[in-house]
């Protein structure tokens, strides 16, 4: 099996299993699924948050994927919980298509790492 067809399959099993977790087996878009790993880094269990919460959320959840590739790296928590992180390097200018490539190879490589495919 190609590298490409195994990040293709682990993909098509993220969608699959979080759609039917979350979302009734309506499927998720990869902006739900990176809003989803911010809550999770945040840490706070499920709640309403306000629209600027929901953006740092996504914000969290960018940095959190992307600090395996040397993007960003944890800094501290605020009083209130909230993780921050710093730049280290800053993003090449990617095409969209590159964007969502690595974005999902990203989402893949968080859910390994919490042995979610076992």
């Amino acid at each position: 099996m190609t590298q490409t067809a195994n990040l293709k399959e682990k993909w098509n099993f993220v969608i699959t299993e979080l759609s039917q977790q979350f979302a009734d087996g309506d499927e998720l878009n990869i902006d739900a699924i990176i809003y989803l790993i911010g809550v999770q880094e945040l840490g706070q269990g499920h709640r309403k948050f306000k629209k600027d919460e929901k953006v740092n959320l996504m914000h969290i959840a960018i940095c959190k994927l992307l600090e395996p590739y040397g993007y960003y790296e944890f800094d501290f928590f605020d009083k209130d919980g909230w993780p921050h992180y710093k730049t280290v390097t800053e993003l090449p200018n990617l095409k969209p298509g590159e964007q969502s490539v690595l974005m999902k190879e990203a989402i893949i490589n968080y859910f390994e790492e919490i042995d979610f495919f076992n």
